[in-house]
């Protein structure tokens, strides 16, 4: 038997679904809805370290086998999920100008320059289909309606279901069909088709009520936001790059497409979800402040240590900036939490020293001395803190959910396949 990726060492198990996703057994997964086109794979590797290069062998090794098919990669994450990384979003009426933009908007997505992978819309590939054009006047006097003509030919091709038969636990659905159907194309079929007419109690001929059938392509899935037909462009990033570089790259490319009257561009993905959490946490950030600052004045009972203290915070800046930028890690969420902490240590550090000062002042010694003094004695009790903290953070480090993305990796000739 030929070796493949998924029968390496670096995989341990691997569970497929065919038409649709699993159902969602962790809250950042998202489920793909039910689709006869979709395949579905969870591969489970012996180490985090493998899934990338393991990702970009199954691309490389799909793309050999399967040139038609679209193939995705995505590792499952434990931080907020359930999107691709850069999602460009076109609203409005008619489908064909949505699938023009969303074209438009693949192609510069998929330009090398861009390193951009898996480019596709959650619209999917248009499909042919085969559809009657009704006639109203002939359709009246044989009496047949429009819903009547549905199931004739639901019946002349893929069949109507009409019960169900339970198998202990299972419901197997019982489908009636036009017989002798196998070998017969669908033209064939549905022009041999009767209909049954309600007003005159007997079939009538399909031809009698249909002009003519025709083939046209059809979206078969169609999006809304807000009750608006909304077509959704997704890319991901490549190994080694934030999205909000990969965003800066190629937005104003994006957003120089011109839009018709009607039609809107919006940007979703993870640029959409840091804005929401930070407009979320920003909404409560300030009263919490408040009430800091006022239990700090109550503290002292005067305005100036803690107009001090408060001034203290901003030097925080200084080491979460050079410790992002010496290990090329995002500003997310887990980043945004620490520097909350860094904070609140600095606060209390500025509070055990400001209280020490005072002490020492109303004891009768100089200013200056006083705060000598009592930045020597408090050395070694804020130290202590610091390193105790460190220490007590330092095995969170190797777990996926606290390093997050701090440790980035850049693969060369990582690329995305053709589809």
């Amino acid at each position: 038997m030929e070796k493949t990726v998924l029968s390496d060492n670096r995989v341990e198990a691997v569970t497929t679904f065919a038409g649709g996703g699993a159902t969602r057994f962790m809250l950042t997964y998202a489920p793909e809805d039910a689709n006869p086109a979709y395949g579905h794979m969870l591969i489970r590797t012996g180490s985090r370290d493998d899934i990338d290069m393991l990702a970009l062998d199954l691309r490389e090794q799909f793309a050999e086998r399967f040139p038609s098919a679209q193939v995705i990669t995505k590792r499952l994450v434990f931080g907020p999920g359930g999107g691709a990384k850069i999602e460009a979003r076109f609203s409005g009426p008619d489908a064909d100008v949505l699938k023009r933009l969303g074209n438009e908007a693949e192609a510069i997505f998929a330009l090398p320059e861009n390193k951009l992978a898996d480019v596709n819309t959650n619209w999917r590939q248009r499909e042919l289909v085969v559809r009657p054009i009704f006639d109203e006047d002939r359709a009246r006097i044989s009496g047949v309606t429009r819903e009547e003509l549905s199931v004739a030919l639901q019946f002349a091709t893929e069949g109507v279901r009409v019960g169900s038969y339970r198998d202990v636990d299972e419901s197997i659905p019982i489908v009636a069909r036009k017989a002798g159907q196998d070998g017969i194309s669908v033209n064939e079929s549905v022009s041999d088709a009767l209909v049954w007419s309600s007003s005159q109690r007997r079939y009538v001929p399909v031809d009698q009520v249909v002009r003519e059938f025709i083939m046209e392509p059809q979206d078969t899935l169609i999006h809304r936001r807000d009750r608006v037909r909304t077509l959704t462009v997704k890319a991901e990033t490549t190994a080694g790059e934030t999205a909000s570089a990969a965003l800066a790259r190629v937005r104003p490319r994006i957003e120089a497409i011109e839009l018709p009257a009607g039609y809107a561009l919006e940007w979703g993905g993870e640029y959409e979800s840091t804005n929401d959490a930070q407009a979320s946490l920003g909404a409560q950030l300030p009263l919490g402040f408040l009430v800091m600052l006022i239990i700090s004045i109550l503290l002292f009972g005067s305005v100036r240590q803690p107009l001090i203290i408060w001034l203290m915070v901003p030097m925080s800046i200084n080491g979460v900036a050079i410790a992002l930028l010496g290990t090329d890690t995002p500003f997310g969420f887990m980043s945004l939490l620490g520097f909350l902490s860094l904070s609140g240590m600095l606060i209390k550090n500025a509070i055990v020293l400001l209280e020490e000062i005072d002490l020492l002042i109303r004891e009768g010694r100089e200013k200056y001395d006083a705060i000598v003094e009592a930045c020597v004695s408090r050395m070694r009790p804020v130290m202590l803190a610091a390193i105790t903290t460190i220490l007590g953070m330092a095995p969170l480090l190797p777990d996926a959910f606290f390093s997050g993305a701090w440790r980035l990796r850049s693969w060369e000739g990582w690329h995305s396949p053709p589809s």
